[in-house]
């Protein structure tokens, strides 16, 4: 990963705010590998060495895919900030930009207000350090309280600029009055590299199957937080029985948040649980990097899951999906990919989401083919991002 660029006497020190290489959560980490190549291949072509210090949550995979150019900030905590124990400030201060991309969707209120005051207290900390900030990009919103929409809009207006993944984001900034420095890109993890894994050869169909831990538990607060309309852990259960029972399938079950702790975040214990119901499903490994789950979700012949970058994974791996959706980020994505193929849990009962995964089984040659177009869309508007990251690196220290 390391596209310093030996003829380039130009330093440029770029901030990753909420971004981690440790975080138990892979997607968080697939958004952290891919921007850092997006912004190494910006950086070659505007003739610029630069070096990155990451800002965000720690996990269990400290130091894996770490390159010279890379150190970990000190973690964010906003006591410390305020106590003056936190080198955050003097970190930022060192900063010739700062890239923030709320872990992809955590610049919002459903997670709980905890989280809200992180997320808008450390970017209100880089603008009144003078630094600029880009939002990099991810899903904005949705801000259930009137004085989060508020600060969130206040902060978003003082960014140098506002990058949402989907068209559904980029409406909801309008409401929120940021328009001119607002733009639609999309998931930076669709340039997350990848080798499909070769398994032994099979005439059945490689089904992947992600559950999401959180869901299985009810959300944080284990009551339906997020307002599903279907029974996620009977859906879970009817789609077991469903590929199971079908002797042309051969169904994996797929973490994607892989905690050591076990806590309510974590996939891998509640596919463990659910491989002593059904003996015949295979539990995939135990991924130790965003890269590794990519590579076994590309060697599916069709993918279902509720994590949205197990989704990502499989769709930029050419891979039949159908995303489990929990909340707009999963729509407002694949439809601006001109994908709509999608089960929408805050919508559909349990039956109807069920059908929907089992109809793209059925049709997944159909699927297959809009998936390859969704990806040059992709492409082409990471490209434009890039563009854009290449005139940011150009005018430092011009």
């Amino acid at each position: 990963m390391n596209g310093s660029n030996a003829s380039s006497n130009k330093q440029v020190t770029i901030g990753l705010l909420w971004h981690s290489l440790s975080s138990d959560n892979l997607g968080v980490g697939a958004l952290t590998e891919s921007q850092i190549a997006i912004i190494h291949s910006a950086a070659l072509r505007a003739d610029v060495n630069v070096r990155f210090i990451v800002f965000g949550t720690s996990g269990s995979r400290i130091g894996l895919n770490m390159t010279p150019d890379v150190t970990i900030g000190d973690r964010l905590s906003i006591k410390r900030i305020l106590l003056g124990r936190s080198r955050y400030i003097k970190q930022v201060k060192s900063c010739d930009l700062i890239f923030d991309i709320g872990e992809g969707d955590s610049f919002t209120d459903i997670y709980g207000l905890e989280r809200f005051y992180y997320q808008a207290g450390t970017k209100a900390l880089v603008l009144a350090l003078g630094k600029p900030l880009i939002l990099s990009p991810q899903t904005i919103g949705p801000f259930e309280r009137s004085w989060t929409a508020i600060v969130a809009g206040w902060l978003m207006k003082r960014a140098q600029r506002v990058y949402v993944r989907d068209v559904l984001s980029k409406g909801y900034l309008a409401q929120l009055g940021v328009n001119e420095n607002a733009y639609e890109a999309t998931d930076v993890a669709f340039r997350l590299p990848y080798t499909p894994l070769a398994f032994p050869a099979t005439e059945k169909v490689r089904v992947g199957l992600n559950v999401s831990g959180l869901l299985y538990a009810g959300g944080y607060s284990e009551d339906n937080q997020f307002g599903l309309t279907v029974d996620y852990r009977h859906m879970t259960e009817l789609l077991l029985e469903y590929f199971t029972s079908r002797n042309d399938c051969e169904l994996h079950l797929v973490g994607h948040v892989l905690s050591e702790r076990a806590d309510i975040e974590d996939d891998y214990s509640v596919l463990l649980e659910l491989a002593n119901r059904y003996p015949n499903v295979i539990v995939a490994e135990k991924f130790q990097t965003p890269s590794a789950a990519k590579s076994y979700i590309a060697a599916m012949d069709y993918f279902a899951g509720a994590r949205m970058h197990a989704c990502i994974a499989a769709f930029s791996s050419g891979v039949p999906v159908t995303p489990i959706a929990y909340s707009r980020k999963f729509a407002g994505l694949f439809s601006t990919l001109g994908y709509e193929w999608v089960a929408d849990c805050k919508s559909l009962n349990t039956d109807a989401a069920v059908a929907m995964v089992i109809g793209g089984y059925e049709n997944r040659d159909q699927l297959r083919s809009q998936v390859i177009g969704g990806n040059i869309l992709a492409q082409q508007k990471l490209q434009s991002y890039e563009d854009f990251l290449v005139t940011c690196l150009e005018g430092i220290h011009a």
